[in-house]
């Protein structure tokens, strides 16, 4: 486990860019480049002809419209990848739903690829006063790269959960920036248990005051994948909050993850309100973990602002509870992996994709057909 302190954010100058000469491409010595293995990404830091676009099957507020550079939303590329994705991308996926309306159940939007590498815009607009769930599960059968580009309107409650799980042989790149309007609640979780090499970066900024964001995370790793989250928040408005909470499960030689949450207040958001934590659950001695917590404030009259970060092994007495009630070791080094992220997952809002997650899990964990039995024996 690794915990590290940055040098001081520089958002200020943060590149935002539809054009690709405007980025160089990385070389992994860069503060923001300097975990990933970019020898490994590197194709998808140069435009190719033979890739294609992630689509989807419309449905209720789910339509596929051609790409175009001045209505994809209110966000541009910043770093290489994105900018080649956006750049190479011809269609986009629109997700949309109109002002004061309330969507009962959940928005799937399943991301299909037909090539073995594909690029993405997946373009979100909840209207002012809307109520919606919108689940993104991602195609992990290519080498993808990407946006989920996400506007919550003034007063509106966005829900969205984001799945990436499967195959554990391509590389996938994807940025996910939300605006949050004034008064407006977003949930944002990211749940990442597929991937060879994957970065996601998830961020946040407000278009008025009295926003809500909470941003969650849950990450299973191993058998040498990378998975890299790193969040960005920025207050740049009065009286909003932020609550980030990611958690990963690692074990393997080579496998590597890595959380990087960076939280800025600028000097007219006064009256913020954040906390950012990352935990980190260390399952061999082969995985290695990296947690960089990063909190800039330009003012001080803030209501509260604090971050955490911890990495350990399994609780001991957890285990030696659940052998006592005669779970095999193996099933209860499971039930405390599950259990690890529970907290996270709970907040999910819709209880049925709640607990496809927690199957999704279960499987990946590899718990047998007695689970029940032994959860019944825990009780």
């Amino acid at each position: 486990m690794t915990v590290l302190d940055a040098p001081p954010l520089d958002n200020a100058r943060r590149i935002s860019s539809a054009r690709p000469e405007d980025f160089v491409v990385p070389h992994g010595r860069e503060e923001e480049w300097r975990f990933t293995p970019v020898a490994k990404i590197a194709h998808l830091f140069e435009v190719d002809a033979q890739s294609g676009d992630l689509t989807v099957d419309p449905g209720s507020h789910v339509s596929v419209v051609d790409f175009r550079s001045d209505d994809a939303g209110h966000w541009l590329p910043t770093d290489r990848p994105s900018v080649i994705a956006w750049s190479s991308v011809h269609r986009s996926v629109r997700v949309e739903v109109p002002a004061d309306t309330v969507v009962a159940e959940p928005i799937v939007v399943r991301l299909r690829a037909d090539r073995a590498r594909a690029h993405g815009h997946v373009d979100i607009r909840i209207g002012r006063g809307a109520r919606a769930t919108v689940v993104v599960v991602h195609d992990a059968s290519a080498d993808t790269s990407g946006a989920i580009v996400t506007d919550v309107g003034d007063g509106a409650n966005l829900s969205m959960l984001s799945i990436l799980e499967g195959s554990v042989e391509h590389v996938h790149l994807w940025q996910w920036p939300t605006r949050v309007g004034r008064d407006a609640t977003f949930t944002g979780s990211a749940i990442t248990i597929g991937g060879r090499v994957v970065r996601i970066l998830p961020s946040v900024s407000y278009a008025g005051p009295g926003g809500s964001a909470t941003m969650l995370g849950a990450f299973l790793a191993d058998s040498g994948q990378f998975v890299e989250h790193r969040t960005l928040v920025e207050h740049v408005a009065p009286h909003c909050s932020s609550h980030v909470a990611y958690k990963g499960a690692l074990s393997g030689a080579g496998t590597h993850t890595v959380w990087v949450g960076d939280v800025v207040v600028r000097r007219e958001a006064v009256g913020t309100d954040t906390y950012e934590m990352n935990r980190n659950l260390v399952l061999d001695d082969g995985a290695r973990a990296d947690s960089v917590p990063n909190l800039e404030l330009e003012t001080g009259d803030v209501a509260s602002a604090g971050h955490a970060s911890a990495t350990g092994r399994f609780d001991d007495q957890q285990l030696f509870y659940l052998q006592a009630r005669g779970i095999p070791e193996r099933i209860a080094r499971q039930l405390v992996v599950r259990g690890f992220f529970v907290d996270v997952l709970a907040r999910i809002d819709s209880v049925e994709w709640r607990e496809i997650v927690l199957q999704r899990i279960a499987q990946r964990l590899g718990m047998d057909a007695d689970l029940e039995r032994h959860l019944e024996a825990a009780e």
